[in-house]
C-alpha cells in the first residue's frame, strides 16, 4: 500500500484552509489524482460524498470524506476502482497545524492495492513522489503560500516541538511507507 506525502505552510488560518479542503470540489483545482468533482453543492462532513473523476477513468466514482476533523484532519477514500490488474482505492489526508501567522498542512496520498497490482505499488509510490510536490506547489498558489517542503513518508507516532524559524517549517527526508513484505523498494 502506497503512501506519499508532504507538508506545505499556508499563510493563512487553520479555519480557511480546512473550509477549503472540506469541500472536495476544490480537490480539481490542484490535485493531479482528481480530473473532476460534479458541481453538486455537499454539506462538508463525516460520509459527505461527491461524484468525481479519476485520471484516465471514463465513468463517475464516489469520493466520500472518511475523516472529518475541523481545523485538524480531513480525508476523502475514493470508490474502489477495477482494472485487469487488480482494484485500486485512493485516499486523500490531508492534516492541518496552526503554525506561526498561518497553517501547517500534510497532504498525503495512499494507494490501496489488490492482486497484481501490488506488483507495481513501486512504481505508484515513484508517480506519487513525482506528482504531490507539483500538487503541494498548485495548493499554495490557490491559497498564497511560499513553496512546500520535502516529502516525506507516513507520519511519526508522536511529533514534538521542533526548533527554528518559526515562518519556514523543517524539511523532513524523503521516505515511503514499506511495501507489504517488510521490503523498502524506495530505498
Amino acid at each position: 500500500m502506497p503512501s506519499v506525502s508532504t507538508s506545505v505552510f499556508v499563510s493563512r488560518p487553520d479555519t480557511e484552509v480546512f473550509d477549503f479542503l472540506a469541500d472536495a470540489r476544490n480537490l480539481a483545482l490542484w490535485s493531479s489524482g482528481v480530473t473532476s468533482v460534479d458541481a453538486d453543492a455537499v454539506v462538508p462532513g463525516h460520509e459527505a460524498a461527491y461524484s468525481y473523476r479519476y485520471p484516465g477513468r471514463h465513468r463517475q466514482h464516489l469520493l466520500v470524506c472518511d475523516h472529518f476533523e475541523p481545523c485538524r484532519r480531513i480525508v476523502f477514500r475514493g470508490q474502489r476502482m477495477w482494472g485487469p490488474l487488480g482494484t485500486q482505492v485512493p485516499v486523500y489526508g490531508f492534516e492541518l497545524i496552526p503554525h506561526g501567522d498561518g497553517t501547517l498542512v500534510r497532504l498525503s496520498v495512499t494507494s490501496c492495492l489488490s492482486a497484481a497490482l501490488l506488483l507495481l505499488a513501486p512504481v505508484v509510490a515513484m508517480a506519487w513522489r513525482r506528482d504531490l510536490p507539483a500538487d503541494a506547489r498548485k495548493f499554495c498558489d490557490l491559497l498564497g503560500g511560499p513553496v512546500p517542503a520535502t516529502l516525506h513518508g507516513p507520519p511519526a507516532p508522536a511529533s514534538g516541538a521542533g526548533g527554528g524559524d518559526p515562518g519556514a517549517p523543517a524539511a523532513a527526508p524523503l521516505r515511503t511507507s514499506p511495501a507489504p513484505g517488510g521490503f523498502d523498494y524506495a530505498h
